[in-house]
């Protein structure tokens, strides 16, 4: 079964700012690491329960870039939803805010 995927906009605008921040070091960066996003939660996509649970949430960690995709499933709308694009070198509690 394939789930659908929903970014909050806390997700969002931190792929957002990511990708701008990553774009200003070098031209086509900001591009990559949103196609590195987006192949990872392909990924979550096709098999959601792969990734650990952590409080709640599951983590799968992005490649090549030190982010963390967290996200929740629920089963019975067959929905995955994105709650943040979240930085490693911030504290971890703030993944879940």
């Amino acid at each position: 079964m394939v789930y659908k995927i929903r970014l909050i906009s806390k997700a969002r605008k931190e792929l957002s700012e990511a990708r701008e921040w990553y774009e200003e070091k070098q031209l086509g960066l900001g591009d990559r690491f949103v196609e590195e996003v987006f192949n990872k939660t392909e990924r979550v996509q096709n098999n959601p329960l792969h990734y650990p649970l952590k409080n709640g949430f599951r983590e799968v960690s992005i490649d090549s870039f030190p982010f963390l995709i967290v996200y929740k499933i629920l089963k019975t709308k067959e929905l995955i939803y994105i709650t943040s694009i979240f930085h490693m070198s911030r504290h971890p509690k703030r993944k879940h805010k």
